[in-house]
């Protein structure tokens, strides 16, 4: 029998993170592989009244584009964030990255975020991926790395939606969170 890591997933969700406009993605409910045990879930609060709904926020305005030449400080990123119960024979984690839903994903980790090995404490990790055309959607998953080299996928694809429209585009209402 091949170990492999077992990981109690708490939560998985992206933040969209500016520094002058910060929009923050709603919590993604995960959805484990086999391997993986989903930790009991509290039920979901209960809705806000329709009339006590806050309207769409708009996407500012803002640069488009490669961001390579700006100061780090400076770059808009998206943080993929996750927590995990309990962890078994974790090496770590890669992140990977798409432009559609359904993929291509590449791995955009340049080393795995180590995990904690084996342990019943619970951990938080996030990946700052700041190498992004600001004006565009990204998807996202995390990936487990045991420490025998098996790879498997950990969480759900999420979304980041865009941060800035092109100066000059109409004004529009941020696309409703998945």
């Amino acid at each position: 029998m091949r170990p492999i890591v077992t990981t109690v997933l708490i939560a998985s969700f992206l933040c969209a993170c500016s520094p002058s406009t910060p929009q923050s993605a709603a919590p993604v409910p995960a959805k484990p592989a086999d391997s993986m045990k989903a930790s009991p879930a509290a039920p979901p609060p209960a809705a806000p009244p329709a009339e006590a709904a806050a309207p769409p926020k708009e996407i500012p305005e803002g640069a488009c584009g490669d961001q390579s030449k700006l100061p780090a400080a400076d770059r808009v990123a998206n943080t993929a964030r996750w927590t995990t119960a309990s962890e078994q024979n974790n090496f770590g984690f890669d992140v990977l990255r798409g432009d559609t839903e359904k993929g291509e994903f590449k791995k955009i980790t340049k080393d795995p975020i180590l995990g904690a090995g084996t342990s019943d404490e619970t951990h938080k990790y996030e990946f700052h991926d700041d190498n992004i055309d600001p004006c565009k959607e990204y998807w996202y998953y995390v990936e487990g790395i045991s420490t025998n080299g098996t790879h498997e996928k950990f969480s759900p694809v999420f979304r980041a939606p865009p941060k800035h429209r092109p100066v000059g585009s109409p004004a529009t209402p941020a696309p409703a969170q998945h």
